[in-house]
């Protein structure tokens, strides 16, 4: 496919315009890993069409399931096809387990204890200022977006997350979290847009955490060499080929 002129750039895709038609965009996905807000960085050749895999058998998965996406199709592994929508710059984190950067916050509480239902935080997207958490009246009175929006954001969160925990639960998976985000197209309500893709969520087979197969690995690895990265994309290929079975 045909890419337009370049939209903007992110650590692991970029937007670039539909050649077409002038209400879609094209979400190319690089090889690039990230973590600790870009601070380590690698490469895993390949990387990109397995995330647009996953990525695209997730967001299809939510339509199916009801649920409103920027999704419109797959022209390559490697590209997704989406509605042009307005980013609302926050990230909206659903928690069904505590654990990870919940528990550092919140040091009296137990690894795994569970949350019914999610529990929902929002995040500011600023790497400068590493992601700040936001409450729902700092939202609205930054003009981030309305009361009625982060009702919606909050309700539809708890929706996909539902729907993938069930998507999961049938493969044996536990989600443990999930990362969603929000736009706005032309004339119309907040959908779930961005990428759902494994480096989106924490997901545990058999509910272990010693067997987590997203990027959490990534994250705890105390250095990274080529191993790791050739293991990493194994888990990869494992989580796309199971989102097919979504």
């Amino acid at each position: 496919m045909q890419l337009g002129a370049k939209l903007a750039e992110g650590k692991t895709k970029g937007i670039y315009a539909h050649p077409d038609d002038p209400e879609l965009v094209v979400l190319f996905h690089k090889d690039g890993i990230t973590a600790g807000d870009g601070a380590r960085r690698s490469e895993i050749v390949g990387k990109g069409a397995i995330a647009g895999r996953t990525a695209a058998n997730v967001l299809a998965y939510l339509e199916r399931e009801g649920i409103a996406t920027h999704f419109v199709g797959a022209p390559a592994d490697d590209m997704t096809v989406v509605r042009r929508c307005a980013m609302l710059p926050l990230e909206v984190v659903m928690r069904r387990l505590a654990t990870g950067s919940y528990l550092r916050r919140n040091p009296g509480v137990a690894e795994g204890q569970p949350f019914d239902p999610p529990l929902v935080e929002f995040f500011l997207k600023d790497d400068a200022a590493h992601d700040p958490q936001i409450s729902e009246g700092e939202i609205v009175s930054q003009g981030i977006a309305s009361a009625e929006d982060v009702q919606r954001m909050i309700a539809v969160g708890r929706e996909v997350c539902a729907a993938l925990a069930r998507a999961w639960a049938r493969q044996d998976v536990t989600l443990v979290d999930l990362k969603i985000e929000f736009g706005r197209p032309a004339g119309g309500e907040l959908i779930v847009a961005d990428v759902i893709d494994n480096d989106s969520w924490r997901i545990w087979p058999g509910g272990e955490k010693a067997r987590m197969l997203d990027k959490q690995v990534y994250r705890n690895a105390a250095e990274v060499d080529e191993a790791l990265l050739a293991a990493i994309k194994d888990r990869y290929l494992q989580v796309a080929d199971m989102t097919a079975g979504f």
